[in-house]
């Protein structure tokens, strides 16, 4: 009887609205695998004249691509890598406050405020980071490198203008903080109520309960949202082409005027005046880009996929 109902199943005809909405995802999810291709392919194929360039073909004396690109992906991942360890806590503990301490009024007026920031455009945080960010915290910066100068970091001599690879990152952690802020605040509001009951009845304090509960139940979703906006970190153009003042080098102190810069800066600064080779070459630091960021995705669901045992969709 039971293989009879579920033959009956089976062959029941479909409606058009199932098929049409499946056929509509399954379109949608191959159009995005093929979208990424064509990109992969076309940074591909015009990034083969930039392997085998001569060094007469590169800016700044290097010797072949790979010398070329290395400082730029430096570039890159340091500031990216800074603007992660400044925006991640603030979002988290934006996202708590919001959704397990302040009042329903104060909370969803903080939220809009919060997500209002995503849609400013990221020349204005430029101008805001040459106009007010950078003079306002180049003498802090001085007192820095008078307190600490013997730490590697934070050695000078000190930019006189503030327009550094810190006061970049402090721009790039703004303009991901309300990425990483509104999904986690999704992620805390979906932990269980029986969760935070059951650890508020055993005698925990509220912060215990959000460090027992809330935290260990939204880890996957907070990585996913940090990734997301380390994404956009790595790929940001205009504010860091705007702060920054470049030198393809390789430097790891925060606070001198010598800085070096990204990929997606290095390309909108030199394409305009680009041409022969030099466009391939460009391209080319576009594919490492590409490589860069679909790496960072796969490492991000490999960590995810660890830790969905303990996730919100279980």
């Amino acid at each position: 009887m039971t293989s009879v109902v579920a033959r009956d199943r089976i062959r029941a005809p479909q409606r058009p609205g199932d098929v049409i909405f499946s056929t509509a995802t399954v379109v949608a999810g191959s159009l995005i695998l093929a979208v990424l291709a064509a990109v992969a392919g076309f940074l591909l194929i015009q990034s083969l004249p930039a392997f085998v360039a001569t060094p007469a073909d590169f800016s700044g004396g290097f010797t072949n691509f790979w010398a070329y690109v290395w400082p730029l992906a430096f570039g890159t991942l340091w500031s990216a890598l800074l603007a992660m360890i400044i925006a991640i806590p603030l979002a988290i503990g934006i996202a708590l406050f919001i959704s397990h301490y302040a009042p329903r009024r104060i909370a969803q007026g903080l939220g809009y405020v919060i997500d209002l920031l995503a849609a400013v455009p990221s020349v204005v945080f430029g101008l805001w980071g040459i106009g007010v960010l950078a003079p306002l915290v180049q003498p802090f910066y001085a007192n820095l490198v008078d307190w600490f100068g013997w730490f590697p970091l934070f050695a000078g001599p000190v930019s006189g203008t503030g327009r550094t690879i810190l006061t970049v990152a402090i721009v790039l952690a703004v303009m991901v903080l309300p990425i990483i802020t509104a999904l986690c605040r999704e992620i805390f509001l979906q932990t269980p109520v029986l969760y935070e009951e059951a650890s508020l009845a055993l005698g925990a304090t509220r912060w215990e309960m959000i460090s027992m509960a809330v935290l260990p139940f939204g880890r996957s979703g907070i990585i996913s949202a940090s990734m997301l906006g380390l994404g956009r970190a790595l790929g940001e153009t205009m504010a860091v082409a705007m702060v920054l003042s470049p030198s393809p080098t390789v430097l790891f102190q925060l606070l001198t005027s010598q800085n070096p810069t990204t990929i997606a800066a290095n390309i909108a600064l030199n394409f305009p005046e680009a041409h022969g080779v030099g466009v391939n070459i460009l391209l080319a630091t576009g594919l490492v880009l590409f490589v860069i960021t679909l790496g960072v995705n796969m490492i991000a669901r490999y960590i995810i996929n660890r830790r969905k045992a303990f996730s919100g969709a279980n």
